[in-house]
């Protein structure tokens, strides 16, 4: 897949990870772009997220950089964002752009001091490295427990759109630790790229959780440079931005620390589409369910439960649930159905649970999780030793 023109990505090891590994990636746009970016719902806000916000707001939607760094999230410390501040503006300067058109982004361990010149340091390297077929690059130096890089392309009309983004734990995005970055060179104005970030984001990586914890630095942003003179319609973009949006979504949960199963959760038949997805997030969420679906156990009772749990109005006397299209539960009783058939289908590595109220509710939504492994308790116990 081509990647958009007019971008240049770079990446370097600055010594902020433990291990010699490339640890910071920028990415500059030729020329001030079109942006919009989401946020995380979380009370406590790493400095780099309190920057790119009043950057975003002052540049009025036009950015040019984006700073990342892994392994420190820079985030509930004395000078996260005097941090924050200082690698914005040493980037602006030796890019010679507006201080407000550069986007600051850390993911990594929270309460740890992060040493600005670490960062200030390697801005020489990473200029004279920035390279339009470093995309690849990029991708891989903001990871942290990530088993592989995440990347997604698509096309608009001749206009293209490539997205990168880390995740693995702490992930249940309200807009984990995710960071997602998506480029494109067709012309897309600022509102109209807010609108479609709005919605795209709501179909994608609000529809996912590992562990059902929101991190402190959630950010995921977009920028349109313009370069290809291509200037799809408004429904043309947002298609192809979610396309985009939530394959990098999957790819954070199918890589779920510790996980080996990809759940999709199918709800249908609720009064709404906010109350499906509160139902969908609840059976996502629950470590019976996730435990159930790594031991490939067709309990469907955690699951009947776990929606029950959701703080939606609902008969469970006129429920269905399937697993891997088998009638598991029909009418809130059990379906009649071969167990060690079922937990064969539960072996694979993609699972599928469809819950179905069967009222005249309209509202439908679908979620995705992971099962949840003793690795996920062996990853996360020595995250910061």
């Amino acid at each position: 897949m081509s990647l958009p023109l007019g971008f240049r990505y770079a990446a370097t090891y600055a010594g902020i990870r433990k291990v010699a590994k490339d640890d910071v990636a920028l990415i500059v746009s030729d020329v001030p772009a079109a942006a919009a970016a989401v946020f995380t719902k979380n009370r406590v806000v790493a400095g780099p997220v309190m920057v790119a916000r009043r950057n975003l707001r002052a540049s009025q939607g036009r950015l040019q950089a984006i700073l990342v760094n892994a392994g420190n999230a820079n985030c509930a410390t004395r000078t996260a964002e005097q941090v924050a501040l200082e690698s914005v503006r040493a980037t602006a300067e030796i890019l010679n752009i507006r201080q407000d058109a550069v986007l600051p982004a850390s993911t990594g361990v929270i309460g740890v001091e992060l040493d600005p010149s670490l960062l200030l340091n390697v801005l020489p390297t990473l200029k004279a490295s920035l390279n339009p077929d470093s995309f690849d690059a990029a991708a891989e130096a903001i990871m942290t427990t990530d088993t592989r890089r995440k990347t997604a392309f698509a096309e608009v009309k001749g206009a293209r759109i490539a997205g990168m983004t880390k995740g693995s734990g702490m992930i249940h995005p309200r807009l984990a630790t995710t960071l997602g970055f998506v480029l494109t060179d067709a012309a897309v104005p600022p509102a109209v790229l807010r609108a479609a970030l709005k919605k795209a984001i709501e179909q994608s990586f609000n529809r996912i959780s590992v562990d059902g914890d929101t991190s402190t630095n959630d950010t995921v942003a977009v920028l349109a440079n313009g370069a290809s003179k291509v200037r799809p319609t408004a429904k043309a973009f947002e298609d192809g931005l979610t396309e985009v949006l939530e394959s990098l979504a999957k790819q954070i949960v199918r890589d779920g620390e510790g996980a080996r199963k990809l759940v999709t959760i199918e709800v249908t038949g609720a009064s709404s589409d906010s109350g499906a997805e509160k139902i969908a997030r609840a059976i996502a969420n629950s470590p019976l369910v996730k435990t159930a679906i790594a031991g490939s156990d067709p309990n469907w009772g955690r699951i009947l439960s776990a929606a029950g749990n959701a703080g939606v109005i609902f008969d469970p006397r006129e429920t269905d649930i399937d697993l891997q299209g088998v009638a598991v539960c029909r009418d809130g009783l059990a379906a009649d159905f071969s167990e060690p058939e079922l937990k064969k289908k539960l072996d694979e590595p993609d699972c599928l649970i469809q819950f179905k109220m069967q009222g005249r509710g309209r509202g439908r939504t679908r979620f995705w999780t992971c099962d949840f492994t003793e690795d996920y308790i062996r990853i996360n116990a020595s995250y910061r030793t």
